[in-house]
């Protein structure tokens, strides 16, 4: 079995403090993708290049403790591609994909943090202006090669995706527009919500992120918005799943799929 975890660090020093390369040893992880890594290259240097014996790869933002993401493998990528759409989104430091390609497979680990609109108009117009730049390159990477996105997409889809769905209607993350453009991924661009493939009918115990307000984590008023999505056949090969709640190493919690995949 490969295990791969997604999870949202909310700052890759707050993280590690906590347990999680612990928690990453213990589990066996072959593959993370992290996202809000809230650090830069020096910071990292010499402190988290490796977590509990997989290598790091990054994407930094320019902006001082602010997104990044990364991806922590036991195997060497054959390819490392940082950034998709060449400028503004880029500097903000929310696309890496590790490739591992042989003569007879393309396969691609993409870890990516969507931007959050929950600050006001302009970050929301932001959000907009990247789920139409990663629509079209999505679909061009479907057209030539497998991958598994692990990310902090910063949508719930459906309503059983978030505990007080009729009160966020209004709001960023579960906003109409957010929600169509989820299904047409997932509809008319064929990739796959590899968690609700395995688990349908969950609702409380799929959320993956609770505000830090109101004792939204003791109450489990949370939503599900990381996710692992997958080509078609990459989805077939998943077989177990679970969001670990024991220990708190960020706001999210670490999703894991376990696939019947050899790299």
């Amino acid at each position: 079995m490969f295990k791969l975890v997604s999870l949202n660090l909310n700052g890759i020093r707050s993280a590690t403090s906590k347990g999680l390369e612990t928690w990453i040893e213990q589990t066996r992880s072959d593959c993370m993708g992290v996202q809000e890594v809230k650090a830069q290259a020096p910071d990292v240097a010499g402190k988290f290049e490796q977590l509990a014996g997989l290598q790091g790869y990054f994407h930094y933002a320019e902006k001082k403790g602010y997104s990044g993401v990364g991806l922590y493998t036991r195997h060497t990528p054959s390819d490392v591609v940082t950034g998709f759409d060449g400028g503004e989104f880029d500097a903000e430091g929310r696309y890496v994909e590790l490739r591992f390609d042989t003569p007879q497979r393309k396969l691609s680990l993409i870890s990516c943090y969507f931007p959050s609109g929950s600050s006001g108009e302009e970050r929301q117009a932001a959000k907009y202006r990247f789920l139409d730049l990663i629509y079209p390159h999505l679909q061009q990477l479907r057209g030539q090669r497998e991958f598994i996105l692990c990310g902090d997409v910063n949508i719930a889809h459906k309503e059983m995706d978030l505990k007080n769905w009729k009160g966020n209607l209004k709001n960023s993350g579960f906003l109409p527009e957010e929600r169509a453009w989820m299904t047409r991924l997932l509809d008319e661009g064929g990739l796959v919500d590899v968690y609700r493939r395995l688990q349908p009918d969950a609702t409380e115990a799929a959320y993956t992120w609770w505000s830090n307000r109101g004792q939204a984590y003791a109450k489990n008023v949370g939503w599900r918005i990381d996710y692992q999505l997958a080509t078609p056949a990459l989805a077939t090969l998943a077989r177990r799943e679970s969001i670990y709640k024991g220990e708190k190493f960020s706001d999210h919690a670490p999703l894991t799929i376990d696939y019947e995949l050899g790299l």
